[in-house]
């Protein structure tokens, strides 16, 4: 049974370095793999980030803010992706492509404004600039991650032709960022 066992193993040890293609496409294919799940983690980690971005009280700083995550983000995903990335040219796909889903767009802007209006406008403000917040960045970051995997780059990006996808994702996002504490609880019968 040991011989058995031990040519068996044998035998495994030789397909390993006699095909040498598939080892290194297994490893291929783990780390394209790994980077697609770090990529992902990451996008989830800045959506939660720019949910915390969207509570600051200060009406128009909330979006310079959530502006700043986004560019964050998509550099670290560039950075995933060995991708090269210019704030100059990433800065006008993110505008354009936010600004392609014209209820987010309004949106946000007018949930940051409503922050003037003391207590129940700042309460109300912060929480709507939050779920936008968070649902825009998840957004774009899943539409870039796509992007890239398909080979693309930021100079081949064009925001028109993923503008349906973009809404899509951000009413995933919305989903997302929805914490579950805010549903209602079951009330015991």
């Amino acid at each position: 049974m040991e011989t058995t066992d031990t040519n068996n193993e044998h035998n495994k040890a030789n397909v390993a370095t006699d095909n040498p293609t598939s080892t290194t496409m297994e490893q291929a294919i783990d780390e394209r793999v790994e980077r697609f799940t770090h990529a992902h983690n990451t996008v989830n980690k800045y959506a939660v980030g720019s949910i915390a971005v969207g509570l600051v009280p200060i009406p128009l700083l909330d979006l310079a803010a959530l502006t700043s995550v986004q560019l964050q983000m998509l550099h670290s995903l560039a950075t995933q992706y060995d991708v090269e990335f210019s704030k100059d040219i990433v800065k006008p796909l993110i505008a354009s492509l936010l600004g392609g889903a014209l209820p987010v767009t309004a949106a946000a802007p007018l949930a940051s404004l409503v922050k003037v209006i003391p207590v129940v406008g700042q309460v109300s403000g912060m929480v709507s600039m939050a779920a936008l917040g968070g649902a825009g960045t998840y957004a774009v970051g899943k539409v870039f991650i796509e992007h890239f995997e398909s080979g693309g780059t930021f100079l081949s990006f064009d925001p028109d032709k993923v503008r349906e996808k973009f809404k899509a994702l951000f009413e995933k996002g919305k989903e997302f960022v929805t914490p579950k504490t805010a549903q209602p609880a079951e009330t015991p019968t």
